[in-house]
């Protein structure tokens, strides 16, 4: 048995709680429960296309707000709604966060999804019915001199830390091993700077899991860069010509589109 919660109502490292429609990959148009953890292993910056659009769980993260006790009242009051989305900030910080999720979602037939950068594997009691990979290329490295969101100036320190554990293939690879089905969102700037290395990363990735290349383009959902609707939409055209030419399916991120920089969207 992995590490459980067993206090409902204390505070755990939670920032927001809220109903919205899934609007990234493979679930993308179902109404979900979105639970967002604070915390990240990485500072990412994508130039042009801006901060993480969490930075308040990552480069500046705020303090958690939640109990588990809250998760459980949310689905109580929309029993309608039969998915959950678990991102943050780095959810694999909170192992036993994740796995008492895992309890909940199984015993409550909810579609648990997590997204994560996929730095660190974390076991869990039951499956996760699907792993939302982001893996972070060079094009999320901070620069030294940005300023963040909140004016502090990038240095080497923050760019060691983003660096530390960014692309952890085997991580990645265990992961996908021990839960039900994965898809990746890689995030394309609009001068496509990682197409060489994202193709790599595909190649690897295939031969870590046994999985043909094919089986693993599949489940590709190529996403523009854009931390704001307007830097959004100039990476835009790039990205969706992009995966015509290769055959990846196009994450819109629609959230952005329809509420720019809002929280809990």
């Amino acid at each position: 048995m992995s590490k459980r919660i067993e206090d409902y109502k204390k505070h755990l490292p939670i920032l927001e709680i809220y109903t919205a429609i899934q609007s990234e990959g493979s679930r993308a148009g179902y109404p979900t429960i979105v639970i967002r953890t604070t915390g990240c292993t990485h500072r990412c910056f994508f130039g042009e296309g801006g901060w993480c659009d969490s930075w308040y769980t990552s480069i500046h993260p705020e303090k958690g707000q939640y109990c588990f006790q809250d998760i459980v009242d949310m689905y109580d009051k929309n029993p309608h709604i039969y998915e959950m989305m678990l991102t943050g900030g780095s959810p694999t910080m909170h192992p036993a966060l994740v796995n008492e999720l895992t309890h909940f979602a199984n015993k409550r037939n909810i579609v648990m999804t997590m997204e994560t950068e996929g730095s660190h594997f974390i076991e869990t009691d039951y499956a996760i019915d699907l792993l939302s990979f982001s893996p972070k290329f060079s094009n999320s490295v901070p620069t030294i001199g940005t300023k963040t969101p909140k004016e502090k100036e990038v240095d080497q320190k923050m760019i060691d830390q983003h660096n530390k554990h960014r692309l952890n293939i085997k991580a990645i690879a265990k992961m996908i091993q021990h839960n039900a089905n994965f898809h990746i969102k890689p995030v394309f700037d609009k001068e496509l700077s990682i197409e060489k290395e994202f193709e790599q990363f595909l190649e690897d990735l295939a031969e870590e899991i046994s999985y043909s290349l094919d089986a693993v383009k599949e489940r590709v959902w190529a996403m523009p860069a854009g931390d704001t609707r307007e830097a959004l939409l100039e990476s835009y055209p790039v990205v969706i010509n992009y995966c015509v030419k290769k055959g990846y399916k196009f994450s819109p991120r629609p959230h952005i589109i329809a509420f720019d920089t809002e929280r809990a969207v």
